[in-house]
């Protein structure tokens, strides 16, 4: 299963994070490359690199994951391992504090029948 989020940047969706088998890439959008007003979404991910790939998940967006008591009960109300990090991601980080939101856009399980 692989999983997709859309990175949004203030009200614009700037760019794609995706889960591989062996690591994790964060590509900025092409369209909002370029928007006039398209700044990097941290200073770890410039825009002049568009395409930045990591073994873990890049520390940007680890550091948006809750920590402490507030990831414990994320953890609880989401059946989410706490190894599971772009699981906690994708679950707890969809309205973060700052300019900075996470919308999980991974293809849906197929049914079974």
């Amino acid at each position: 299963m692989s999983r997709k989020a859309i990175v949004w940047y203030k009200q614009l969706r700037a760019g794609l994070l995706e889960e591989l088998p062996d690591s994790y890439r964060f590509s900025y959008l092409p369209e909002y490359l370029a928007h006039p007003d398209a700044k990097p979404i941290s200073v770890t991910l410039p825009l002049a690199t568009p395409v930045v790939q990591t073994r873990q998940l890049h520390p940007f967006f680890d550091g948006l994951i809750p920590e402490g008591w507030l990831l414990a009960v994320a953890q609880e109300t989401w059946k989410l391992s706490r190894l599971d990090r772009m699981g906690a991601l994708l679950a707890a980080c969809r309205d973060c504090i700052g300019a900075v939101g996470i919308e999980d856009c991974s293809d849906p399980e197929p049914e079974t029948v």
